[in-house]
């Protein structure tokens, strides 16, 4: 996804740092597997989205790839992420500054789904 998503829009290619990357991925299924309640699909993709973005698991295109995961995840458990383009970038860059939680990206997601 990341060599595509570079391919299509520019950036730096190159390998993820893999310890973060598998620590990212790994993130939801922890979260489902450990909670004490069933846990919204909006939760889940905020934690990949959140995950992938903060670890910055590749050299460029970290916010491209958490929105694409957040995207596919959503596909695949039959939910469609709504947001403008414009809003979905604002939205990644507010998580990569900081200044958007991963508590605050779920509930954006669940607005926009």
């Amino acid at each position: 996804m990341h060599v595509e998503l570079i391919a299509a829009h520019g950036g730096l290619a190159g390998p993820p740092r893999l310890a973060d990357l598998e620590a990212a991925l790994t993130r939801p299924e922890q979260q489902y597997r450990y909670a004490t309640q069933p846990l919204p699909l909006e939760q889940l993709a905020a934690a990949y989205g959140f995950a992938l973005e903060r670890n910055h698991c590749f050299p460029d295109g970290n916010k491209r790839v958490a929105l694409a995961v957040i995207e596919v995840f959503l596909q695949l458990n039959e939910r469609e992420l709504l947001a403008e383009e414009v809003d979905a970038a604002n939205t990644m860059q507010r998580v990569a500054s900081g200044e958007m939680t991963e508590g605050e990206l779920a509930a954006w997601i669940a607005a926009h789904t």
